[in-house]
Formats: C-alpha cells, sequence, structure tokens
C-alpha cells in the first residue's frame, strides 16, 4: 500500500513536484533552489551523481546506495525513521496557527535556516503548505509540507524555537497541518533522524506508525 515510500523524492518528482524534477539517467533530483536532494527507483549512479553536482555542491541521496564510481567524496549516511499516519488526530488547537504566505517567506527562511542551515532553501517554501504559531511578536514555531505525491504528503520542517519548547506547539502544528491533508484526501508520512527520539515519541503518541528506516547519503563535491 505504501511501496512508494521506499523511494519518496523519486516518486514525488515523478508525479505531483514534477515541475520542481531535474532527471539524471535513472534518477531524479529537485532543482537545488529548492531542496538539494534526490533518489533513484535503484540506485544512483557515478554518471547521475556527477551530472547533479554541476550545480549542486551538497546534496542527499534518499535509499539506496548510490554507486560513486570514480566521482571523489567521503558519503556520510543519516538513517531516518519513516512514518506514516493513517487515521485523523484528535487534538484540541488552543493555540492560533496561521499560514505562512510569500509575506512571510523571509521570516520563514531565516526562521528554519537558524535550526536546519543545510536543508532549507530559498525556494523550499514552494513545496507545500507551511504553518507558525506566533508569540511576542515573532514566530516561535513551524511545521510544513515538503515531499507530495499524488496520494501521500511528507510532513516537515516540525521546529519549535528552543525558548518555547515545552508548550506543546510542535504537537498541534503536526496534528494540525497532518489534519489538513487528509482533508485534501491524502495520507501523510514523515521522516525523523533516527537518534531523535523525543521526536518519535511525539509522534508515536499522536498516532503515526512506524514503517521502516531509510537511509540519507550525503555527498559533496
Amino acid at each position: 500500500m505504501y511501496a512508494k515510500l521506499d523511494n519518496p523524492i523519486y516518486h514525488s518528482l515523478n508525479e505531483f513536484h514534477q515541475k520542481f524534477c531535474l532527471n539524471f539517467g535513472n534518477s531524479k533530483f529537485y532543482h537545488p533552489e529548492v531542496a538539494s536532494f534526490g533518489g533513484s527507483l535503484d540506485f544512483a549512479t557515478e554518471e547521475d551523481i556527477t551530472e547533479y553536482a554541476k550545480i549542486c555542491d551538497d546534496f542527499l541521496v534518499f535509499g539506496a546506495k548510490p554507486d560513486m564510481g570514480k566521482f571523489k567524496t567521503d558519503l556520510s549516511l543519516l538513517v531516518c525513521d519513516q512514518y506514516v499516519l493513517e487515521n485523523r488526530i484528535n487534538l484540541d488547537i488552543t493555540e492560533d496557527i496561521v499560514p505562512l504566505t510569500d509575506e512571510n517567506r523571509e521570516e520563514l527562511l531565516a526562521f528554519v535556516k537558524k535550526f536546519y542551515p543545510h536543508y532549507f532553501k530559498n525556494r523550499t517554501p514552494e513545496l507545500g503548505r507551511y504553518f507558525g504559531i506566533c508569540k511576542d511578536g515573532k514566530l516561535v514555531a513551524v511545521t510544513g509540507e515538503r515531499m507530495q505525491m499524488n496520494d501521500m504528503t511528507e510532513v516537515s520542517a516540525v521546529i519549535t524555537d528552543s525558548d518555547y519548547l515545552g508548550k506543546g506547539f510542535a504537537k498541534q502544528l503536526v496534528a494540525f497541518v497532518s489534519n489538513k491533508i487528509f482533508d485534501d484526501g491524502k495520507t501523510p508520512f514523515l521522516h525523523v533522524a533516527e537518534s531523535n527520539t523525543g521526536a518519535k515519541k511525539l509522534y508515536e503518541k499522536l498516532g503515526f506508525d512506524h514503517r521502516g528506516k531509510i537511509n540519507l547519503w550525503g555527498v559533496k563535491k
């Protein structure tokens, strides 16, 4: 039922995010101004990697270990847990959750880049909808959408400012965004670093089911 999640990048770029797709051999990559990662149905080849590296110096390949051939780099590995949500989240939303539009783009970019400077690009907000919670006149928590297929959407950028942790902001934002995805007739899924036990406990309490693990291979030119 969720077989496409074995290759979420490839299928997102083959479906809903096709307009952001750059094809190199058997692999599909996001335009680097949008997101610096890609994937393949089987594995990315040396030729695929070499071509994308001409326009992107530092990127991630989801799934199987790429065949680097003579491409000179030290691969890094980030193992993530993949979760799927099959039912709506029944949670009272007590915070004022606001949509982050083009008017909020610079504030959103600045906020996310404080915590994830490498994963969020200038055009990343074009991938989906982003929502936030503001306190004391500033953005303090966000959650949005990243990879999207025709029938599944990834919940991503679950970030709360360190000064506002423990207030349940992430829980409410994840529930809010996930239910928006259900409203679209799609299934929410997400990825979280294997070592992030706190986040995994939160997602499991909200009803996300652990599907398995997926490798993210870091490539630097």
